[in-house]
């Protein structure tokens, strides 16, 4: 099956809901994709062939619905997974970095000692919006030495150019475009 094929059959799966968290969001809800098994494979298979000729030493999957993917993507390609966290759900020493959402801003950390110096990252999550949760995340790889090698979305909601929050120099991969 070709990714046209994959990302239309994904996309369709994704259902709108419209002003949530808040007035005048569209939310994409995923839970209708990976409720079925067949879809849930085929994204993670996405991942998988997209990451598997970049010799990555970790995922990287950014709380919360990156965990929902990053882990099972690790596995798969043989690497250890990592979690950046929201702040205090981090039990060691951490580093941390602030952003821009969407509809507010937030804080990400990670333990200081997750990623030795010139590790393989890809760094993974569900959506693609303002790029703020991306770049933080990639701001504190580099932060601990890492070599951030993709950063790799389900879908991507363009019209809010994330894209360009992230360094021109780093692959970035969306399955599904809204």
């Amino acid at each position: 099956m070709n990714e046209c094929d994959v990302a239309d059959i994904v996309g369709k799966r994704i259902r709108s809901i419209p002003d949530f968290p808040k007035k005048g969001i569209l939310f994409k809800d995923i839970t209708t994709a990976i409720k079925d098994s067949d879809t849930f494979n085929l994204i993670i298979d996405w991942f998988v062939e997209k990451l598997k000729d970049k010799n990555v030493d970790y995922v990287v999957g950014l709380e919360s619905r990156g965990f929902i993917f990053a882990p099972t993507v690790a596995y798969k390609l043989n690497a250890g997974f990592i979690p950046i966290r929201k702040p205090g759900k981090l039990p060691h020493d951490v580093e941390r970095e602030s952003y821009e959402l969407e509809y507010g801003s937030d804080v990400i950390e990670i333990h200081k000692d997750a990623i030795e110096k010139g590790k393989r990252v890809a760094i993974i999550d569900d959506l693609l919006a303002t790029g703020g949760t991306a770049a933080a995340a990639y701001s504190l790889i580099k932060k601990l030495g890492g070599n951030v090698v993709s950063v790799d979305f389900l879908l991507e909601l363009t019209e809010l150019k994330g894209r360009d929050k992230l360094p021109k120099d780093v692959e970035i991969l969306a399955l599904v475009l809204y």
